[in-house]
């Protein structure tokens, strides 16, 4: 009886992905196939500094390498779905990340966003963790979306990958180049540890793209056990999205904070500093500033008095507008008056300048397409359309109106 061939897309999925391989885990893929370990840094290189794909180009490497290495083994990153260029030098991507057939078919459409943000001679990439987001920050379009899943390790440092070799560079030494990446895209890093650590790993590793731990930040809205754990597997930079200075107003911007309190977490973070070894280092403290929300001077006081006892540096952040909710970005007025009380508390602040809002490229824009199995975008939906009917009202639905208490 003749035997049926398997689907070439089926076969491609067996084989292994080393594009998000760890360098030990690179090590043990060698070692699994009959191979020494040193090519495992030769690999790295190829895939990682040389931007190299195909097996076939790595000339180091014996033919009879190379050919089983395309028996068993892959080095696929998310495609491009396409790219969007700033007024500014912002340039944003939509990646395709999972089944690429089952997204051409229609069935199943994932795609995440990522941002790279030039100045001067650095380079900054805004890389997603997750497919949509598991929490619901009230100001973050990315969680209005729903969420999906998480990312492999290989879809999160296929970005940084991806996004290099769009300007003709892997290495933090050419012009555009990738020269700090902050885990702050689509999705909330610590709920998909492993994947992100491996990616981080990656990032820092003098055999991939070098980049030292203080140029690659992980933001997180606070989910302290993974936190503590962090501290435990690296000292890259720390970033707290904080946005609110009491727990009543925080539980509705940030529900996590709910399960997670401001002084749980705060307690987590500075844990978290105080084990790294450079005692320079400090926590980025983020906070948007949304228009009589949050950006009142009682708000700014609350706040200073909150991270006295904490190496902090603080960066405020505009809201920037999306459909979906009715928040204002903040005056000007209200942003200067706001950061002139916590510099007179005596903070290092900054206040982040927008950058690619004409391409939805800015903090709190990221949506992608996200395939919802939490049901949430649809939730989010209907409550607009009901909103609108009560209102006598038809056609496209209205920003949903969420006003914490101050």
């Amino acid at each position: 009886m003749p035997v049926e061939s398997q689907p070439e897309s089926s076969v491609e999925e067996q084989k292994v992905n080393l594009l998000g391989l760890s360098p030990s885990e690179m090590v043990a893929f060698f070692e699994s196939v009959g191979e020494k370990s040193f090519r495992a840094t030769q690999l790295i290189k190829w895939i990682h500094q040389n931007g190299v794909d195909d097996f076939d180009a790595m000339s180091n490497l014996s033919k009879p390498l190379r050919e089983k290495l395309k028996r068993v083994a892959v080095i696929k990153a998310p495609s491009i779905i396409k790219q969007w260029d700033s007024e500014d030098g912002t340039r944003k991507f939509l990646f395709q990340v999972g089944n690429d057939s089952a997204a051409k078919e229609g069935s199943s459409k994932n795609a995440v966003e990522a941002v790279f943000i030039p100045e001067g001679d650095r380079g900054t990439l805004c890389v997603s963790s997750q497919v949509g987001c598991s929490l619901d920050c009230s100001f973050c379009a990315t969680g209005k979306q729903g969420f999906n899943r998480d990312l492999s390790a290989a879809e999160i440092i296929g970005q940084v990958w991806a996004a290099a070799k769009s300007y003709g560079q892997l290495t933090p030494k050419a012009p555009r180049s990738v020269t700090n990446v902050v885990m702050m895209g689509m999705g909330e890093p610590l709920m998909n540890f492993d994947n992100v650590v491996a990616a981080m790993t990656l990032m820092m590793d003098d055999n991939a793209y070098g980049l030292s731990k203080r140029r690659v930040t992980l933001s997180t809205a606070g989910v302290v056990p993974a936190l503590d754990r962090l501290g435990e597997v690296t000292d890259v930079s720390l970033a707290i999205s904080l946005h609110a200075a009491n727990d009543e107003l925080r539980n509705q911007l940030v529900p996590i904070n709910k399960k997670y309190p401001i002084a749980m977490l705060l307690d987590s973070a500075k844990r978290y500093i105080e084990g790294v070894p450079d005692n320079r280092r400090k926590i980025t403290i983020e906070y948007t500033l949304i228009d009589h929300v949050n950006d009142r001077p009682h708000h700014a006081h609350q706040l200073a008095d909150l991270l006295k006892d904490i190496p902090v540096k603080i960066n405020l952040i505009p809201f920037n507008p999306f459909g979906l909710v009715d928040y204002k970005r903040v005056s000007n007025n209200a942003l200067r008056r706001f950061q002139d009380i916590l510099i007179d508390a005596g903070y290092i602040v900054t206040v982040r300048t927008t950058r690619g809002d004409d391409i939805d490229a800015a903090c709190g824009q990221l949506a992608g397409e996200v395939n919802d199995r939490t049901r949430r975008s649809e939730r989010y939906k209907k409550s607009q359309l009901s909103a609108n009917l009560k209102n006598g009202e038809s056609g496209k639905p209205e920003a949903i109106r969420i006003v914490p208490r101050t």
